[in-house]
């Protein structure tokens, strides 16, 4: 297949402009969903074990609170040695478990749990922990209910680096993974609790949180047929130099990522990036824009039914030289005068071709402008290209970061997602995309 995009008739414009997006009596497309399915009502039981670390587990719990989540806490002896019960009660309103048996204990609160939780997290979950869980022992009721429970168990280690690179450490974990039974999250390398810096702390409480959305939220988009563009194009002047852009490939990576944990079949077409491939994710590997004109076609298909749902997060270059040295082109005092042509339009086209609902069309815009005119242009792009949904960006705000600070941008709406992790903003925009797919029934 060539990539020169199907011939078809275009689709009608709607008849409003940008400024016209306050009007309730405008005809307006129907507006994205933004209802995030997420967890709530989802029942979370959080083991908290005895590490300096404890005391972030508190802000786990509030995180998960504000997702929605119902969240009973188990403590270790040794976890109440850092942070009291006290406090996990006054954050959920529940009563913290901590012993297997007493007087006020009715029945085998390990299998009690085990049976009404959604997910078990262990947080932070130490060496010791580890080697209880890898060995099958269950004499305390963290380790208990991780072995009587039948839904997903989430580990989050944390532990002095030295103790994590112990070979009975390391055989520990390879034994968890082998399985099959346990996910981990971290630990990550850093500063941990005696000064000292390696591999060991524990993961951020927002990343703990987002691997259980994650986790939870799988089904969301099952059945579903993604396709996602990331990273920057590299447009060649010669074999040695290319115009490119600073895009590093992470926001469009962390929503494949994201959306195939989600349960979606997702094809990633990725600029040059050195970012490891998301688990479950196909990859199309491409350099130019040109190149990604040709895989997104090949996968869409002509008629567009390659896909429930594009998302083009990749920052494609808007122009190319019209014609690329086959040498290197050497130095000289006269200077270098490049003749630029426009790539295609590569979202535009498919909105073109669009016919219907399907795919829902998601693009990104990637500004310098502050918010208001960053909104407008944003909402000029969607009424322009026949898209459904525009991200919108600021370049200090998301280039290269692990974070983003971003604005979804619908015909009449404007959802500002704050900073905050890449996945977290990966897991909103799905949120978005999976609810909007079930309302139109693509």
């Amino acid at each position: 297949m060539t990539s020169k995009p199907p011939t078809q008739p275009p689709r009608p414009v709607p008849r409003f402009s940008p400024d016209d997006a306050s009007r309730p009596e405008a005809s307006l497309p129907r507006a994205l969903v933004v209802e995030a399915q997420g967890i709530v009502g989802r029942k979370i039981t959080l083991c908290v074990t005895g590490s300096v670390a404890a005391y972030k587990a508190a802000q786990i719990a509030r995180l998960l609170l504000a997702e929605g989540a119902v969240l009973d806490v188990v403590m270790t002896r040794a976890a109440r040695e850092f942070v009291g019960p006290a406090t996990f009660t006054g954050l959920t309103g529940r009563p913290v478990f901590g012993e297997m048996f007493g007087p006020d204990l009715l029945g085998e609160p390990h299998v009690t749990l085990g049976k009404e939780s959604d997910l078990v997290l262990v947080a932070p979950a130490t060496a010791d922990t580890l080697a209880r869980l890898a060995t099958g022992r269950a004499d305390d009721l963290c380790s208990a209910l991780a072995l009587a429970s039948g839904c997903p168990v989430v580990l989050a280690p944390a532990m002095h680096p030295t103790m994590w690179s112990h070979p009975a450490t390391q055989r520990n974990v390879e034994s968890l993974i082998a399985d099959g039974r346990v996910a981990f999250v971290g630990p990550v390398e850093g500063e941990v609790a005696s000064g000292d810096h390696g591999v060991g702390r524990m993961a951020e409480p927002e990343v703990i949180v987002q691997e259980v959305m994650g986790r939870l939220a799988h089904a969301t988009l099952r059945g579903r047929h993604l396709v996602i563009t990331a990273g920057p194009t590299a447009e060649d002047i010669d074999p040695v130099r290319y115009i490119g852009n600073r895009s590093s490939g992470k926001m469009g990576f962390a929503i494949a990522e994201r959306a195939a944990m989600r349960g979606a079949a997702v094809t990633l077409i990725a600029g040059p990036v050195s970012l490891p491939t998301p688990a479950g994710v196909e990859r199309v590997d491409v350099r130019s824009a040109a190149a990604m004109r040709t895989a997104l076609w090949n996968v869409l298909g002509s008629d567009l039914s390659g896909a429930d749902a594009l998302v083009m997060a990749a920052a494609v270059a808007d122009f190319r030289p019209r014609t690329p040295s086959a040498d290197k082109l050497h130095r000289s005092g006269e200077g270098l005068v490049l003749d630029l042509v426009p790539n295609p339009d590569l979202l535009a086209e498919v909105g073109r071709v669009r016919h219907g609902d399907r795919p829902l069309l998601v693009g990104f815009a990637l500004e310098t402008d502050p918010d208001e005119r960053a909104v407008a242009n944003a909402r000029a792009k969607l009424m322009s290209k026949r898209v459904d949904l525009v991200v919108a960006n600021r370049a200090d705000e998301s280039i290269g970061r692990d974070d983003i600070r971003a604005l979804f941008v619908g015909v009449r709406s404007c959802e500002v997602i704050e900073r905050t992790s890449k996945r977290i903003a990966a897991d909103r925009l799905l949120d978005r995309v999976s609810a909007e797919l079930a309302q139109r029934g693509v």
